[in-house]
């Protein structure tokens, strides 16, 4: 799994012309699953230490304006938009593979895995994307701070 957050002021996903997931001051995770990742991911030290990460991280600044707070702690929000492009392979020419992503079949349910823990986190904090549709994702990105998180590696 790999998670790619930035801060923001706010962000949005429509789809359509529709608003499908809005936020103001927080985190928009960009979130891929590999063809790695399956249905047991969830529960697995990755899978938690991701959660965690998504929370407790701390990016947000303090009185002092130096980045000591996590989102929970700040009382931001979090928007989680499905991604798989994050597994794009760029190991031959100039055209993207993408067969190092997971399958939708697999994906879907983890990014819904992922939306209910952590709405289980950050109640009423978390907004998200429509899988598999072409959306437009609109941010502030705020710094900009933006941070990759690697289930497969020390991020």
């Amino acid at each position: 799994m790999r998670v790619l957050l930035q801060r923001v002021r706010e962000a949005r996903v429509t789809v359509g012309g529709r608003s499908v997931g809005a936020i103001g001051v927080g985190l928009l995770a960009l979130v891929g699953f590999s063809r790695e990742d399956g249905p047991d991911l969830p529960g697995t030290p990755a899978w938690e230490r991701t959660l965690a990460r998504l929370a407790e991280l701390r990016v947000f600044p303090d009185p002092e304006d130096r980045m000591k707070l996590s989102l929970a702690e700040w009382g931001g929000e979090l928007l989680l938009v499905p991604q798989f492009t994050l597994y794009a392979d760029l190991g031959k020419g100039r055209r993207p593979s993408f067969h190092l992503a997971a399958e939708p079949d697999v994906a879907r349910p983890l990014f819904d895995r992922l939306v209910a823990d952590m709405g289980a986190r950050l109640p009423g904090k978390v907004a998200q994307g429509e899988f598999g549709a072409s959306m437009n994702v609109a941010l502030v990105n705020w710094g900009p701070v933006t941070i990759l998180l690697d289930s497969a590696g020390q991020g």
